[in-house]
């Protein structure tokens, strides 16, 4: 069985508050525009009642591709529609890990990861088959399971018959809003005034509580 990263949410405020976890974007090879969705959200009542919402996701890197309707992905909006998911390794200096997979269009498919040489240290490749762009968009980059549910966390524009690098970062956020899961969200906006969870160091659980004046309590990380 794989580890949980868990992040306990409390409400100290005399009000239900709307609440929404989204992850660190992962650093793509290129610079191109990165994209975010909300992971899961959910209304949490106050402390006072006896309340605390609980995210967890795998601590397990994946590679995700997910079909969408437009070639510019919309804030509020789904992401897209059909996903496909594998579990997949990252580039190590002087090992040959399953670092790389390749997306077939029709089915939407990836393949079992295996090695491929020239991938960055820290990340996963996912080549893009030749395909027709338009009518057909794709989007690419690192996914994850979260409260059971797999969701595309960050992503970018595939391009056919390209490849795209991706180094992810277990690095999560809590903030006020109601993105619902695989809902596109504005990282650079949510993330200044969100509670910040940082996995990077070798935590699996965090705790956090939205303070009475609006801001985030520090997480309490072990």
């Amino acid at each position: 069985m794989s580890t949980l990263l868990t992040i306990i949410v409390t409400n100290a405020q005399a009000v239900p508050n709307n609440i929404f976890f989204f992850q660190q974007p992962a650093i793509y090879v290129g610079g191109p525009t990165v994209y975010s969705n909300s992971l899961y959200s959910t209304s949490l009542a106050p402390q006072a009642q006896g309340a605390q919402a609980v995210f967890q996701s795998n601590l397990q890197f994946y590679a995700g591709a997910q079909q969408a309707s437009a070639g510019i992905p919309a804030i509020g909006a789904a992401s897209g529609y059909t996903s496909a998911m594998q579990p997949i390794s990252l580039t190590t200096s002087g090992a040959t890990t399953a670092n790389s997979t390749n997306m077939t269009a029709s089915p939407l498919s990836l393949s079992v990861p295996g090695y491929t040489a020239g991938v960055q240290p820290g990340s996963f490749r996912i080549t893009m088959p030749v395909y027709s762009s338009p009518p057909n968009y794709f989007n690419v980059g690192s996914a994850t399971l979260s409260n059971g549910l797999i969701v595309l966390s960050n992503f970018v524009l595939g391009q056919p018959n390209q490849n795209t690098d991706c180094q992810p970062i277990f690095k999560y956020y809590v903030a006020l809003g109601n993105y619902t899961s695989g809902q596109v969200m504005n990282f650079t906006q949510s993330s200044v005034t969100a509670a910040i969870c940082d996995f990077t160091t070798g935590f699996t659980q965090a705790q956090v509580t939205l303070n009475s004046n609006w801001t985030w309590s520090s997480p309490i990380m072990n």
